[in-house]
């Protein structure tokens, strides 16, 4: 009897954490907690090496710096990592989603004209107006915001579900959805 091959990471339970850099830690936090509304949990650092320890476990210069890092917690869902970071090396200019390694954070709220009309009101950059997805997604609203500091972000809202859940008895769905926040007073799809 041959063993059969496991997929994947044995023991995966989900997504604990995204991390990310920014300029000024103190900035990403007043924004992060008091324009998003997140949780800081809490604060370490700084971490640096006089050998190789940052390029052999971080993948960075060997003499950057990690001023500090702080974790932070956004309702439901993952947890996210926000590093400040000094580097001889060290690029200022935020990735675009064109770019290899491109990324953005998106946050689901319940109403979205709501969410926009907040973010402007504390002079956030919205890029441009929500849009209505189509296909799969159908059911669905987005628009990217700027963090001050120029990484991308979004908000995304699906109150009614997405038109991919109705085909989920079709074979090739083989009836996965896609994770999404659970909200008080929702009843479960």
């Amino acid at each position: 009897m041959t063993a059969v091959a496991q997929r994947g990471l044995p023991g995966l339970a989900g997504v604990e954490h995204i991390g990310f850099t920014v300029p000024d830690l103190e900035a990403a936090t007043a924004f992060f907690t008091e324009v998003i509304g997140c949780e800081r949990v809490y604060t370490l650092g700084p971490f640096q090496s006089d050998g190789s320890w940052m390029t052999d476990h971080l993948n960075v210069h060997p003499r950057a710096v990690m001023d500090r890092l702080a974790f932070f917690r956004c309702a439901n869902g993952p947890n996210f990592e926000v590093f400040q970071y000094e580097s001889p090396d060290q690029h200022p200019v935020p990735p675009r989603n064109s770019d290899i390694g491109g990324h953005h954070l998106a946050f689901y709220v319940q109403d979205l004209d709501a969410a926009v009309a907040h973010l402007r009101s504390h002079q956030v950059t919205v890029l441009g107006e929500p849009t209505d997805s189509t296909g799969p997604s159908k059911g669905q609203r987005w628009v990217y915001f700027l963090a001050p500091w120029g990484m991308q972000l979004e908000l995304v809202s699906f109150p009614d579900g997405k038109a991919y859940e109705g085909a989920l008895d079709q074979s090739e769905r083989q009836g996965v959805r896609l994770w999404q926040p659970e909200m008080p007073n929702q009843s479960p799809r």
